[in-house]
């Protein structure tokens, strides 16, 4: 991924009323306008921030609460000035785009998950315009997100957020273990995040790692992947061994995948490879790992030795993105270059669809556990629920306004949680899975 400085901080995003002079004033004030104001952080919502139901959304208002009847411009208007505007970052310059030949046309179809609540009163946020893994769902009720400097966990059930991890101070943990930096770290900028079962990892933008185990209080354990000037965390993954040792993998900027056993709290292995790597995932039998960075060329490794299986061509761009279907037979890859790629494992000579996005770069792909479905997000704006079972020919997308922090599919897969940063309309939209029972239509 792109190293970070500053002035690139969030390179692809935007704000609401940014979308060109034609918007009006009207809209620039009260749709643009900045809200990040001190009443507004976490514990200090304003008042005015009202969410938005179901219900209300059957009976016509917007489900962000965006007042289009007040505003100069209509909501259909301002998205056709996105898509016209929206400006994909590249790393590769004049790289190019898949082809519309070799892209899938899908069919946009009903309604696989609908639309169940928006919750204005939590504020997803991004640090890095690239980094789109900051929000995770342990179960339909249990959302774990990135808001400013806290790590947050949003009930669905209370509709309250609880701050698990404050990290805009000094954070330090209370367990003794090997290899654990017992100083902790300060004033930490955090990348990426990660949650399963009981372990919470957010990795940082200077190597850190800090565990926490939810059953617990504070921080179980903190270590630095590296000393590298380019040391960010990238992506982390949490799975169980064979044995039923917790692990996770961490990709990081300076080349690395490295995988610790928190049953021991140890680093057990460590890949290198010859650029960054911006995320990885293990196959569901563990054998193999996706491995995807700043390189067009993907891979497959051996999970065990690190030995390139196949390499992966067809991207054009960097990846920032990849997912296992639960079959362990086929994942996808997402990229810059504005695709989604399916491959199957028993032929990588070439992926066997191709899915394109609408405006950006395809920032997190996520699979139901069921493997029905696909979820593609893009860096803003929409987010893409493929049926899988249909060959990916028929797909439900998402439409809403504001850079995408992160997308989950619940554990029981009856929940879809979208986190959307934007400095008014910043929010947690939550979607419910759809269940057609056929056998009551019948009679």
């Amino acid at each position: 991924m792109s190293q970070y400085h500053e002035e690139e901080e969030m390179g692809d995003d935007y704000e609401m009323g940014e979308a060109g002079d034609e918007t009006g004033d009207e809209y620039q004030e009260r749709v643009g306008r900045d809200s990040d104001s001190d009443d507004e952080e976490f514990g200090h919502s304003s008042s005015k921030v009202t969410d938005t139901s179901s219900a209300q959304a059957r009976k016509g208002k917007d489900i962000q609460g965006i007042p289009w009847e007040r505003l100069s411009i209509t909501r259909e208007k301002y998205r056709q000035t996105r898509l016209e505007q929206y400006k994909n970052y590249e790393n590769i310059p004049d790289s190019g785009e898949a082809s519309e030949k070799e892209c899938k046309v899908t069919q946009k179809v009903g309604m696989y998950y609908e639309f169940w609540q928006n919750t204005r009163s939590v504020k997803s946020t991004i640090l890095h315009f690239q980094l789109r893994n900051l929000v995770w769902a342990t179960s339909k009720h249990d959302v774990y997100l990135m808001s400013h400097f806290s790590v947050l966990h949003w009930s669905a059930l209370t509709g309250q957020p609880k701050e698990l991890v404050n990290v805009q101070g000094h954070v330090a943990p209370r367990e003794k273990h090997p290899g654990s930096l017992a100083e902790g770290f300060s004033q930490t900028q955090v990348s990426t995040l990660a949650v399963k079962d009981n372990l919470l990892v957010a990795g940082g933008f200077q190597g850190e790692l800090i565990c926490k185990n939810l059953d617990r209080e504070g921080v179980s354990f903190c270590c630095r992947t590296t000393y590298d000037d380019n040391a960010i965390t990238n992506a982390v993954e949490i799975y169980n061994s064979p044995s039923g040792a917790v692990h996770f993998i961490a990709s990081n900027n300076d080349c690395g995948v490295r995988n610790y056993d928190m049953e021991r709290f140890q680093l057990c292995k460590h890949f290198r490879f010859q650029w960054p790597v911006n995320h990885t995932s293990l196959s569901p039998d563990g054998k193999l790992l996706i491995i995807v960075g700043d390189d067009p060329e993907g891979m497959v490794i051996d999970a065990n030795s690190g030995k390139v299986v196949h390499k992966l061509n067809g991207h054009l761009d960097y990846s920032f993105a990849s997912a296992w279907h639960p079959n362990g037979i086929t994942f996808a890859t997402g990229n810059q270059d504005k695709t989604c790629r399916v491959w199957d494992i028993r032929n990588l000579s070439k992926s066997t669809d191709v899915l394109r996005g609408n405006i950006g770069a395809i920032r997190s792909v996520r699979f139901t556990s069921d493997g029905q479905f696909m979820a593609m997000a893009e860096p803003a704006d929409f987010v893409h629920v493929f049926d899988v079972q249909s060959g990916y020919n028929k797909h439900q997308e998402l439409d809403f306004f504001g850079e995408i922090s992160g997308v989950s599919f619940s554990p029981d897969t009856e929940a879809l949680f979208v986190g959307v940063w934007d400095r008014t309309y910043g929010s947690l939209l939550q979607y419910r899975r759809v269940h057609n029972h056929l056998y009551h239509d019948l009679f």
